[in-house]
């Protein structure tokens, strides 16, 4: 399939790790109200027949260490199935029937069970929040010509990566270009990136440096031992070095005593400190920091400023029993792009489906976003937030929102 160098005149409009942002804690995918191998969307005795329903498979971590984010994104993508479909489980006269499988954050286990789904006639497939997973996904969507919709994988190698893989969610370049918004213009501003000394924290120093320095900051690192616990002398050389500002990249048991050792040395208070904002289980990690810090958000429940579409996957998660969290409008917005692909597009062809996506703008939980044409980014606003109280206590407040364009990544045309 030939791509055009830009395709956002046929923009069509609807009113309706590096894992960077793992670092900042960790990264997952889920979903609710439907059996392990079972379907979306009611058929009875006057259904359309099997042959005529749109068979998506959805590709999870539903156990495994990414099992808690698996069922964000479950959850998200069923409610938003039924707000897409209008409650019908039905597009353009076909039925949405989707099958589970368990990747279990397994690469092999995800490729298998695609490339099963695929010789079963499948011609969608979604999910994936492991980044390692997205990467052995993608290449095989474009082999076999079938849409793939990548969930929570943060990686930027999935942008661009070819011509049947979009994502459902932010990339690490959305990540850093908020935080970079905290420093107003970057030219000539100090930033340290405190990290662990691990392929993991170097790759957010790449990162950061890729980004920020390109803008002109000066990059810097403070890197600890992955084993040290002892974490007083690396606060001291942060703040020492005085930065304009901090970019947490840490990950592990040893959270709770960085946080604390950065506030009992003056870090917090000396600067603007950054990090990545996971789901609600890692709120207590802070304690009394918390309030100190600034934190770079993809989402949290109500972070979308109560938007009509942010208010019906609240509400139907909820209802369905579940917890709206980090990963759910990846769900939600991965349901959205599936609907509009068949309905616009075709529900056998996925060249069809492609092309109805390039350029699509529409209202997501998050609010306005869109699928660039060029590259499949999707771009969408990032959010800044602060926690208040501690403990189980602590919830997030929205600081700012960054507009879709302001953290957009830059084009990177598709491989094809």
């Amino acid at each position: 399939m030939r791509r055009r160098a830009n395709r956002a005149s046929r923009a069509r409009h609807s009113p309706t790790d590096i894992r960077t942002f793992a670092v900042l804690a960790a990264a997952g995918l889920l979903l609710t109200g439907c059996t392990a191998a079972g379907t979306a969307g009611g058929s009875g005795s006057g259904e359309a027949a099997d042959d005529a329903a749109v068979k998506v498979g959805l590709v999870y971590s539903r156990t495994g260490l990414l099992a808690d984010y698996g069922k964000q994104y479950r959850d998200g993508f069923m409610a938003g199935l039924d707000y897409a479909t209008k409650g019908t489980g039905k597009v353009a006269g076909h039925r949405i029937e989707v099958t589970e499988q368990d990747d279990a954050g397994d690469p092999g286990k995800a490729v298998s069970a695609a490339k099963s789904l695929i010789g079963k006639g499948y011609k969608v497939l979604a999910g994936t929040t492991d980044s390692g997973v997205a990467l052995q996904m993608a290449p095989l969507a474009a082999q076999n010509k079938v849409l793939y919709v990548s969930g929570p994988a943060a990686t930027d190698a999935v942008t661009g990566i070819n011509d049947y893989t979009f994502r459902s969610g932010r990339q690490s370049y959305q990540d850093i270009l908020t935080a970079g918004t905290m420093l107003g213009d970057a030219k000539g501003k100090k930033v340290t990136v405190l990290a662990q000394d691990s392929t993991f924290g170097q790759a957010n120093v790449a990162a950061v440096k890729a980004v920020l320095g390109a803008k002109g900051a000066q990059v810097g690192s403070v890197l600890a031992p992955p084993g040290a616990t002892d974490l007083t002398p690396f606060a001291r050389q942060v703040k020492a070095g005085g930065p304009d500002l901090v970019f947490v990249a840490w990950a592990g048991s040893t959270a709770p005593a960085l946080w604390t050792a950065l506030d009992q040395q003056g870090v917090l208070g000396a600067g603007k400190v950054v990090t990545g904002l996971a789901g609600t289980a890692s709120y207590p990690v802070f304690g009394a920091a918390g309030s100190k810090v600034s934190f770079l958000a993809h989402y949290f429940p109500g972070a979308g400023g109560g938007n009509a579409v942010e208010k019906a996957m609240l509400g139907a998660v909820t209802k369905a029993g579940g917890t709206p969290d980090l990963f759910t409008p990846d769900g939600f917005t991965a349901a959205q792009m599936v609907v509009h692909a068949v309905a616009e597009g075709s529900a056998t062809d996925p060249a069809a489906m492609v092309k109805a996506l390039e350029g699509w703008t529409f209202e997501g939980p998050k609010g306005e976003q869109q699928v660039r044409a060029e590259d499949h980014a999707l771009l969408q606003p990032m959010f800044v937030a602060r926690l208040t109280g501690k403990g189980a206590g602590a919830k997030p407040g929205l600081l700012d929102t960054e507009a879709r364009d302001a953290v957009a990544p830059p084009v990177k045309p598709s491989a094809g």
